[in-house]
């Protein structure tokens, strides 16, 4: 399920739970609270992947893509980012986009920031939901950085690939480049549960699965 459809499975539950009462019928979703039980099997199920998927980076984001959680690996992308745009939860687009975020370090910073654009859009289009509008306005603000033009291409000998836009970021070690896939909870019946996404990032080339490889097994060593 794309994140897209996520957002609008997650927006229609909570919808039709806002609605029935106001036509005085009960609400048609259960929506849980933090301490009950389901919503603890769903924690201990994110976290699982969040582990299993190390060492490459996952985080589990909310229906407005704000974080609720990530794995150890998702350092590769948090490094020297400044803590205000860390707390309390930093929201995905705005701290991708943010010049004092990850942007920097993206290799095809151009490329990402049309894509978050328009995938945010279509968020806003499609659930209506004021604060993600507030949100987009917000980023599209940001400035431009320096080269990001040239870099946003990605070069004219960059590959093709049948991945519409993966995210090349570099690092101290060199650059990776990682393409990623959203998992949610299948046929929800539960507004708690029918809203959050776990985004897991997967290595695009074998340098970069070379290069996470051999840093989980230096830490493992050190450890």
């Amino acid at each position: 399920m794309d994140a897209e459809r996520t957002s609008r499975v997650g927006a229609l539950l909570r919808e039709r739970n806002t609605l029935l009462p106001a036509a005085g019928h009960a609400p048609e979703y259960r929506e849980s609270g933090p301490d009950d039980a389901g919503t603890e099997s769903v924690r201990a199920a994110l976290e699982t992947m969040l582990t299993t998927h190390e060492p490459y980076p996952a985080v589990v984001v909310d229906r407005g893509w704000n974080v609720v959680t990530g794995n150890r690996a998702m350092s590769v992308l948090t490094a020297g980012v400044p803590p205000r745009l860390l707390e309390p939860r930093p929201n995905v687009f705005r701290l991708t986009l943010h010049p004092e975020g990850p942007a920097p370090r993206l290799a095809n910073l151009g490329q990402v920031r049309s894509l978050f654009l328009e995938r945010l859009l279509r968020r806003v289009n499609a659930t209506g939901d004021a604060d993600l509008r507030a949100l987009y306005e917000e980023v599209c603000r940001y400035p431009a950085l320096p080269g990001e033009e040239e870099a946003g291409d990605g070069g004219p000998a960059a590959p093709p690939s049948p991945v519409q836009v993966p995210l090349r970021v570099r690092t101290p070690l060199g650059e990776l480049s990682m393409s990623s896939t959203m998992a949610t909870f299948g046929a929800p019946a539960d507004v708690t549960l029918s809203e959050p996404a776990i985004e897991l990032f997967h290595p695009w080339d074998e340098a970069t699965a070379r290069s996470r490889r051999g840093l989980a097994a230096a830490s493992g060593a050190s450890g």
